[in-house]
Protein backbone atom coordinates (compact mmCIF):
# COMPACT_ATOMS: atom_id res chain seq x y z
CA UNK A 1 0.00 0.00 0.00
CA UNK A 2 1.49 3.31 -1.11
CA UNK A 3 2.01 6.11 1.38
CA UNK A 4 2.41 9.79 0.58
CA UNK A 5 5.72 11.16 1.85
CA UNK A 6 5.16 14.73 0.68
CA UNK A 7 2.07 16.82 -0.05
CA UNK A 8 1.77 20.43 -1.15
CA UNK A 9 0.29 22.90 1.29
CA UNK A 10 -3.38 23.55 0.60
CA UNK A 11 -2.71 27.29 0.73
CA UNK A 12 -0.90 27.32 -2.63
CA UNK A 13 -2.76 27.26 -5.93
CA UNK A 14 -1.89 24.39 -8.26
CA UNK A 15 -0.44 26.66 -10.97
CA UNK A 16 3.03 27.31 -12.40
CA UNK A 17 4.78 30.39 -11.01
CA UNK A 18 6.37 33.16 -13.03
CA UNK A 19 9.72 32.81 -11.24
CA UNK A 20 12.87 31.92 -13.18
CA UNK A 21 14.23 28.35 -12.99
CA UNK A 22 16.26 27.96 -9.80
CA UNK A 23 14.75 30.99 -8.09
CA UNK A 24 14.01 30.18 -4.45
CA UNK A 25 10.92 32.38 -4.09
CA UNK A 26 8.82 29.26 -4.70
CA UNK A 27 10.45 27.47 -1.76
CA UNK A 28 9.69 30.41 0.53
CA UNK A 29 6.07 30.41 -0.64
CA UNK A 30 5.77 26.77 0.33
CA UNK A 31 7.31 27.39 3.75
CA UNK A 32 4.97 30.31 4.39
CA UNK A 33 1.93 28.25 3.39
CA UNK A 34 2.97 25.28 5.52
CA UNK A 35 3.64 27.46 8.56
CA UNK A 36 0.28 29.22 8.35
CA UNK A 37 -1.55 25.93 7.84
CA UNK A 38 0.21 24.23 10.76
CA UNK A 39 -0.59 27.15 13.06
CA UNK A 40 -4.29 26.83 12.19
CA UNK A 41 -4.40 30.36 10.74
CA UNK A 42 -5.46 29.53 7.18
CA UNK A 43 -8.73 31.45 7.50
CA UNK A 44 -7.10 34.44 9.18
CA UNK A 45 -3.96 35.00 7.11
CA UNK A 46 -3.44 38.26 5.20
CA UNK A 47 -0.38 38.78 3.02
CA UNK A 48 0.83 42.21 1.94
CA UNK A 49 2.45 42.13 -1.50
CA UNK A 50 4.86 44.84 -2.54
CA UNK A 51 6.68 45.56 -5.81
CA UNK A 52 9.38 43.35 -7.31
CA UNK A 53 9.66 39.71 -8.29
CA UNK A 54 7.30 38.86 -5.44
CA UNK A 55 4.70 41.38 -6.60
CA UNK A 56 2.60 38.64 -8.20
CA UNK A 57 2.45 36.62 -5.00
CA UNK A 58 -1.31 37.11 -4.88
CA UNK A 59 -1.64 34.71 -7.83
CA UNK A 60 -0.30 31.78 -5.82
CA UNK A 61 -1.73 31.89 -2.29
CA UNK A 62 -5.25 30.90 -1.31
CA UNK A 63 -5.80 33.49 1.40
CA UNK A 64 -6.52 37.22 1.50
CA UNK A 65 -3.87 39.58 0.19
CA UNK A 66 -3.45 43.30 -0.31
CA UNK A 67 -1.11 44.90 -2.82
CA UNK A 68 0.99 47.85 -1.66
CA UNK A 69 2.92 50.53 -3.51
CA UNK A 70 6.66 50.09 -3.86
CA UNK A 71 8.22 49.88 -0.40
CA UNK A 72 5.01 50.68 1.45
CA UNK A 73 4.06 47.16 2.54
CA UNK A 74 4.90 47.78 6.24
CA UNK A 75 2.73 50.89 6.25
CA UNK A 76 -0.17 48.95 4.71
CA UNK A 77 0.41 46.03 7.08
CA UNK A 78 0.26 48.42 10.03
CA UNK A 79 -3.25 49.49 9.07
CA UNK A 80 -4.41 45.97 8.21
CA UNK A 81 -3.14 44.49 11.48
CA UNK A 82 -4.52 47.28 13.66
CA UNK A 83 -8.03 46.83 12.31
CA UNK A 84 -7.71 43.02 12.23
CA UNK A 85 -5.72 42.28 15.41
CA UNK A 86 -6.74 38.61 15.46
CA UNK A 87 -5.38 37.97 11.94
CA UNK A 88 -1.92 36.77 10.95
CA UNK A 89 -0.55 39.63 8.83
CA UNK A 90 2.79 39.53 7.04
CA UNK A 91 4.69 41.52 4.43
CA UNK A 92 6.73 39.73 1.77
CA UNK A 93 9.42 42.01 0.33
CA UNK A 94 12.60 41.95 -1.71
CA UNK A 95 15.86 43.54 -0.67
CA UNK A 96 15.43 46.45 -3.08
CA UNK A 97 11.84 47.07 -2.03
CA UNK A 98 12.56 46.99 1.72
CA UNK A 99 16.16 48.18 1.73
CA UNK A 100 15.83 51.19 -0.56
CA UNK A 101 12.47 52.91 -1.09
CA UNK A 102 10.86 51.04 1.83
CA UNK A 103 13.65 51.44 4.38
CA UNK A 104 11.83 54.02 6.50
CA UNK A 105 8.58 52.04 6.58
CA UNK A 106 10.32 48.85 7.74
CA UNK A 107 12.37 50.61 10.40
CA UNK A 108 9.50 52.59 11.84
CA UNK A 109 7.24 49.53 11.97
CA UNK A 110 9.94 47.88 14.07
CA UNK A 111 10.45 51.00 16.18
CA UNK A 112 6.73 51.09 16.93
CA UNK A 113 6.69 47.37 17.68
CA UNK A 114 3.88 46.72 15.20
CA UNK A 115 2.53 43.24 15.73
CA UNK A 116 2.97 41.79 12.25
CA UNK A 117 5.73 39.82 10.53
CA UNK A 118 8.05 40.87 7.73
CA UNK A 119 9.78 38.38 5.45
CA UNK A 120 12.70 39.90 3.55
CA UNK A 121 13.98 38.00 0.52
CA UNK A 122 17.63 38.99 0.01
CA UNK A 123 19.19 37.95 -3.30
CA UNK A 124 21.69 40.84 -3.36
CA UNK A 125 20.33 42.35 -6.58
CA UNK A 126 17.31 43.98 -8.22
CA UNK A 127 15.77 40.95 -9.90
CA UNK A 128 12.61 42.08 -11.67
CA UNK A 129 14.00 45.24 -13.26
CA UNK A 130 17.10 43.74 -14.85
CA UNK A 131 19.87 43.12 -12.35
CA UNK A 132 20.86 46.54 -11.07
CA UNK A 133 22.83 47.06 -7.85
CA UNK A 134 20.61 46.76 -4.77
CA UNK A 135 21.23 47.98 -1.21
CA UNK A 136 22.40 44.43 -0.43
CA UNK A 137 24.74 43.93 -3.43
CA UNK A 138 28.07 42.63 -2.13
CA UNK A 139 31.38 44.54 -2.36
CA UNK A 140 32.95 43.80 -5.73
CA UNK A 141 29.77 42.14 -7.04
CA UNK A 142 28.97 42.94 -10.65
CA UNK A 143 25.54 44.11 -11.75
CA UNK A 144 24.14 46.01 -14.73
CA UNK A 145 24.88 49.28 -12.92
CA UNK A 146 28.20 48.16 -11.35
CA UNK A 147 29.85 46.39 -14.25
CA UNK A 148 33.27 46.60 -12.59
CA UNK A 149 31.86 45.47 -9.27
CA UNK A 150 30.40 47.37 -6.34
CA UNK A 151 32.95 49.96 -5.19
CA UNK A 152 32.33 50.72 -1.52
CA UNK A 153 34.22 54.01 -1.81
CA UNK A 154 31.72 55.17 -4.41
CA UNK A 155 28.56 53.21 -3.62
CA UNK A 156 28.85 52.57 0.10
CA UNK A 157 28.58 49.27 1.93
CA UNK A 158 25.79 46.68 1.65
CA UNK A 159 22.83 46.93 4.00
CA UNK A 160 22.62 44.33 6.75
CA UNK A 161 18.87 44.53 7.24
CA UNK A 162 18.42 41.96 10.00
CA UNK A 163 21.05 43.66 12.18
CA UNK A 164 19.42 47.03 11.54
CA UNK A 165 15.93 45.83 12.46
CA UNK A 166 17.21 43.90 15.48
CA UNK A 167 18.61 47.12 16.96
CA UNK A 168 15.13 48.56 17.55
CA UNK A 169 13.44 48.11 20.92
CA UNK A 170 10.10 47.23 19.29
CA UNK A 171 11.56 44.23 17.49
CA UNK A 172 10.72 41.02 19.33
CA UNK A 173 12.46 38.51 17.08
CA UNK A 174 14.86 38.81 14.12
CA UNK A 175 16.67 35.96 12.37
CA UNK A 176 18.57 35.45 9.12
CA UNK A 177 18.19 32.11 7.33
CA UNK A 178 19.20 30.64 3.98
CA UNK A 179 17.86 28.23 1.36
CA UNK A 180 21.08 26.82 -0.06
CA UNK A 181 20.48 23.24 1.13
CA UNK A 182 17.81 21.01 2.69
CA UNK A 183 18.99 21.45 6.28
CA UNK A 184 18.82 25.22 5.99
CA UNK A 185 15.42 25.11 4.27
CA UNK A 186 14.12 23.26 7.35
CA UNK A 187 15.71 25.89 9.61
CA UNK A 188 14.07 28.60 7.52
CA UNK A 189 10.66 27.02 8.01
CA UNK A 190 11.24 26.81 11.74
CA UNK A 191 12.14 30.51 11.86
CA UNK A 192 9.13 31.60 9.79
CA UNK A 193 6.82 29.48 11.94
CA UNK A 194 8.29 30.98 15.11
CA UNK A 195 7.85 34.52 13.79
CA UNK A 196 4.22 33.81 12.93
CA UNK A 197 3.59 32.14 16.29
CA UNK A 198 5.08 35.14 18.12
CA UNK A 199 2.72 37.40 16.21
CA UNK A 200 -0.28 35.25 17.07
CA UNK A 201 0.71 35.64 20.72
CA UNK A 202 0.88 39.43 20.36
CA UNK A 203 4.66 39.63 20.73
CA UNK A 204 5.95 42.71 18.94
CA UNK A 205 7.52 43.02 15.50
CA UNK A 206 8.97 39.84 13.96
CA UNK A 207 11.47 39.86 11.10
CA UNK A 208 12.92 37.03 8.98
CA UNK A 209 15.61 37.70 6.38
CA UNK A 210 15.95 34.87 3.85
CA UNK A 211 19.09 34.60 1.71
CA UNK A 212 17.83 33.65 -1.74
CA UNK A 213 19.18 33.13 -5.25
CA UNK A 214 18.76 34.96 -8.56
CA UNK A 215 20.33 32.65 -11.16
CA UNK A 216 19.21 34.77 -14.12
CA UNK A 217 20.74 38.06 -13.00
CA UNK A 218 23.74 36.37 -11.39
CA UNK A 219 24.44 34.67 -14.73
CA UNK A 220 24.55 31.20 -13.20
CA UNK A 221 22.64 27.94 -13.42
CA UNK A 222 20.54 26.91 -10.40
CA UNK A 223 23.22 24.67 -8.86
CA UNK A 224 25.96 27.27 -9.32
CA UNK A 225 23.69 29.90 -7.78
CA UNK A 226 23.19 27.87 -4.60
CA UNK A 227 26.94 27.40 -4.26
CA UNK A 228 27.56 31.10 -4.90
CA UNK A 229 25.09 32.01 -2.16
CA UNK A 230 26.83 29.68 0.28
CA UNK A 231 30.35 30.83 -0.58
CA UNK A 232 29.74 34.57 -0.98
CA UNK A 233 26.57 35.76 0.73
CA UNK A 234 26.74 33.86 4.01
CA UNK A 235 30.20 35.20 4.96
CA UNK A 236 28.85 38.75 4.62
CA UNK A 237 25.35 37.97 5.92
CA UNK A 238 25.94 35.44 8.72
CA UNK A 239 23.04 33.17 9.57
CA UNK A 240 21.36 32.98 12.95
CA UNK A 241 19.20 34.75 15.48
CA UNK A 242 19.93 38.46 15.82
CA UNK A 243 17.35 39.11 18.49
CA UNK A 244 14.89 37.03 20.47
CA UNK A 245 13.19 38.61 23.46
CA UNK A 246 11.60 35.27 24.25
CA UNK A 247 14.89 33.39 24.60
CA UNK A 248 15.59 31.96 28.02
Amino acid sequence: MSQAVFTKTKLLRDVPTHYCPGCTHGIIHRLVGEAIEELGMSEKAIGIDSVGCSGLMFQYFLFDQQCAAHGRAPAVATGVKRVNPDCLVFTYQGDGDLGAIGNAEANHAAIRGEKFTTILVNNAIYGMTGGQMAPTTLPGMKSTTTQRGRDVEMHGYPLRAAEMIASHEGTYYAERVSLHDTANILKAKKAITKAFRNQCEGKGFNFIEVLSTCPTNWGKNPVEALEWLKENMIPYYPLGVLKDKGAA
